[in-house]
């Protein structure tokens, strides 16, 4: 009889164990997909943001060089391609409603969330508009100087608002950017274009650096919404909170354009731009467009590492911009442009080094667990 018992207790063992055993096979294999799901969205999002946040500041100005002059459109472009996101969330919902075996995601996000995203929404905007209208004053490779100091504030707010911890690595990072796009302007901020008061490039200088605290503000602030307003946080409910923080952004540049008679102006503009009214539309359409990406880039970024990452991921590509900017309008490539490419690439690499071996740590640490 005892004998019976132990071997039922031997086989009720057993098979907690094997049950255990599967739970965890499980779950690793479901780690594991999440994992490879979040670096493909980091890879397409980087693609993204770099053509965006590279094109972007080209084709502003361009605007201002063939004689945009307004103040409320550019800020407007940067979030009015917002629709363009209905694409690949109607996709994804569509795709969830046609295999049963998945849970299907709602189409809608929660009232909580969408406070959230109403907030940053106006923010952005407000951001978005002295943004431009500082480049306005400034020349497009200062400009990307001033505002790539928005990594200083990112890292600062990240410790204080998301507890981001800051390592040699990222420490190294952001000192060697900050100094690299320092570098890269240090004989050009006095480089005032054609037509530009002192008074108003000063203006630009104190616009764009008020536009990159901002930033460096919102962007953690980004962070916190998605863990402390949304459960389970997807890709695709990341897309639904950019839609409406780009649909309260061109909201509130919308509203400044009234003010300001933007919409009435945009035909006479159109008519006296120096490369045509057809080519007028189509450089604003293209921006809007540039600008989405670079925004959809940036948040994706953001979902598949942290706030950190994405403003070194977006300070990398300053001297990129200044080198298109070459390309594009022919011009001068300095020693210290050169010195500055190499110091944000070393900045880049130290802090992905140091991502690699925090992420190999924490395997290693999870391997011992189980």
């Amino acid at each position: 009889m005892s004998v019976n018992i132990e071997n039922e207790s031997v086989m009720h063992s057993n098979g907690i164990n094997d049950h255990v055993r599967s739970s965890t096979s499980a779950h690793l294999k479901l780690n594991l997909k999440s994992l490879i799901v979040k670096h493909w969205v980091l890879l397409i999002s980087a693609v993204l943001g770099g053509i965006g946040s590279i094109m972007g500041p080209i084709l502003l100005r361009l605007y201002y060089i063939h004689g945009g002059n307004r103040k409320w459109i550019p800020g407007w472009l940067q979030s009015s391609g917002f629709p363009i996101l209905l694409i690949p969330i109607s996709i994804n919902y569509l795709c969830h409603r046609r295999n049963p075996s998945s849970s299907c995601e709602k189409f809608f996000i929660s009232p909580k969330v969408l406070l959230g995203a109403s907030v940053l929404g106006l923010l952005y905007g407000l951001d978005n508009f002295m943004y431009t209208y500082g480049l306005s004053y400034l020349p497009v490779s200062t400009s990307s100087i001033v505002y790539s100091i928005y990594l200083v504030f990112i890292a600062f707010f990240s410790f204080f608002i998301v507890g981001q911890r800051l390592t040699p690595y990222s420490v190294n990072a952001v000192v060697l950017m900050t100094l690299g796009s320092v570098l890269l302007g240090i004989r050009q901020n006095g480089d005032k274009p054609p037509g530009v008061s002192a008074g108003q490039y000063l203006l630009g200088f104190l616009l764009t650096l008020g536009a990159a605290a901002l930033l460096g503000l919102m962007i953690p602030c980004t962070e916190v919404s998605f863990t402390k307003f949304a459960k389970n946080i997807t890709y695709n409910g990341v897309l639904q909170f950019q839609f409406w923080i780009s649909l309260f952004s061109t909201i509130f540049c919308t509203v400044g354009m009234i003010v300001n008679k933007d919409f009435t102006a945009m035909s006479k503009e159109a008519r006296e731009f120096g490369l045509g009214e057809c080519r007028y539309y189509l450089v604003l359409v293209f921006t809007a467009v540039v600008c989405q990406m670079s925004f959809i880039g940036a948040v994706g970024v953001l979902f598949s590492s942290s706030a950190l990452a994405s403003g070194v991921y977006s300070a990398t590509l300053v001297p990129v911009t200044s080198i298109a900017g070459v390309i594009v309008y022919h011009e001068k490539f300095s020693g210290e442009k050169g010195i500055s490419l190499a110091m944000c690439l070393w900045g880049f690499g130290s802090y992905f080094y140091g991502y690699y071996r925090d992420t190999k740590k924490q395997s290693t640490k999870n391997q011992i667990c189980i």
